[in-house]
């Protein structure tokens, strides 16, 4: 199938493409960008007048429901909220039932993805076995059964002894660990500590939660060398040491949540579970870090935390309900949202859900990845993109396809109004989304 993509603005900050042109796409690959040769003869033509055309966003951080949580997300209708999103790959944490520990799982999940045919999934394998923390899973069997790399989840380690022989494995071998840092001890509250939690009278959860877990990262990178990526980043100070270890060249990169990004404790309301979320929420102060922690590349990616819950989870007291929130249909809308109030070029914006993504994932995994992932390139993969910039929506739960209908970014929680509608996706060369 050829398919000719014409008058859009084609975006790529990769690629230094920032202007009106053509994109021809064939056997599952872009053959033109910009000016088109004239003997290309397209089976489809697509009309992007007044709409951009850019990569399709690799999101880092996306759970999919399956296996194990069909009641809160099935992997059919979350693929469909992806590619509706404009997300053409993401990567899949090991926090499934029954979790991604053993290579027949993890054959079993790409073989449903390859079924489905909307996307691209690259899940991570789980580092110890039921991620207990106690015994190392069989990460080369992982490795070859598709595992990008190794994670945690949210799950805390315990015991140093078996978090410093992973850091010596993952150096011997060239595995990198996906980890969010985080103190399991101190990571027993519902929002972040600070006076409005205080006043709401809910459990505290302290910077300080994620600043003792990353120092115990920072130092077993030192001692060994393995390579680190470090996911949801939340706080100012876990801002800075990853700033400083950066400095220090220690080969380190970081995500954050879009829902960190824009918000703060601020949007939780009164109570209001759509904003009960892991890593909490935290002050105006910690977003803003962030928000420059992005802009001077010490975080590399934004991610959409996509973590389907059901409609019972949620309608529960604050402290008591599920954390998580839908993200997929959300991602590339609230990234142009910050990029908008940051004033952030158009380019830079988009390639924080794109080719700094896509970046992050050439350095982090021993898997062969498409050529020209998270990019607008000659001879790349054609996983494209096209949204109308202009367009704006809100965002109240109805109409979208994840089963997950609860997101902070609600209107009638936050009022906000967002950004960009997806009107195409295509994944290797083949539209999987009409707007």
């Amino acid at each position: 199938m050829k398919t000719l993509i014409q008058n859009g603005r084609l975006v790529d900050e990769s690629s230094g493409l920032n202007g009106v042109g053509d994109l021809a796409m064939a056997d599952g690959h872009i053959v033109a960008v910009g000016k088109v040769p004239s003997e290309f003869t397209p089976d489809v033509r697509f009309d992007a007048k007044d709409c951009v055309v850019s990569p399709g966003l690799v999101d880092l951080c996306a759970r999919l429901g399956e296996p194990g949580h069909e009641h809160e997300g099935m992997l059919h209708t979350e693929m469909r909220a992806a590619v509706a999103g404009g997300v053409t790959t993401l990567v899949c944490p090991p926090d499934t039932d029954p979790v991604l520990d053993e290579s027949g799982l993890v054959d079993m999940l790409v073989f449903r993805v390859g079924q489905l045919g909307l996307g691209r999934v690259l899940p991570l394998g789980a580092l110890t076995r039921g991620l207990n923390g106690e015994v190392l899973t069989e990460l080369a069997a992982l490795t070859s059964a598709g595992c990008v790399g190794f994670s945690q989840a949210e799950r805390a380690m315990s015991r140093a002894d078996v978090m410093l022989r992973s850091f010596q494995y993952a150096a011997t071998y060239g595995f990198t660990l996906w980890l969010r840092p985080v103190h399991g001890q101190l990571d027993t509250g519902v929002a972040a500590s600070g006076p409005l939690a205080t006043r709401l009278g809910l459990a505290g959860v302290p910077a300080s939660a994620e600043t003792i877990a990353l120092f115990t990262i920072l130092e077993f990178m030192r001692m060994t060398g393995a390579q680190v990526h470090l996911c949801r980043i939340s706080s100012a100070a876990g801002a800075a040491m990853v700033r400083h270890a950066k400095s220090e060249g220690l080969p380190l990169t970081a995500d954050i949540s879009i829902n960190q990004l824009l918000l703060s404790e601020q949007d939780m309301g009164y109570f209001d579970a759509r904003a009960r979320l892991t890593p909490p929420l935290r002050s105006a102060r910690d977003r803003d870090a962030l928000q420059q922690a992005v802009l001077d590349g010490t975080i590399d990616a934004v991610v959409s935390d996509h973590t389907p819950v059901e409609p019972d989870g949620k309608a529960l007291p604050f402290a008591q309900a599920e954390p998580g929130a839908s993200g997929l249909e959300l991602l590339l809308s609230a990234t142009l949202k910050w990029r908008g109030l940051d004033h952030v070029n158009l380019a830079s914006g988009l390639a924080c859900v794109t080719s700094r993504a896509a970046q992050v994932l050439s350095k982090a995994t021993r898997v062969n990845l498409p050529k020209g992932l998270g990019q607008l390139v000659v001879g790349g993969v054609a996983d494209v993109c096209v949204f109308d910039p202009q367009a704006e929506w809100s965002f109240d739960g109805t109409g979208h396809h994840s089963q997950c209908r609860h997101s902070p970014f609600d209107r009638r929680l936050t009022g906000m109004r967002l950004p960009a509608q997806v009107k195409a996706t295509w994944v290797h060369g083949v539209q999987v989304h009409h707007g």
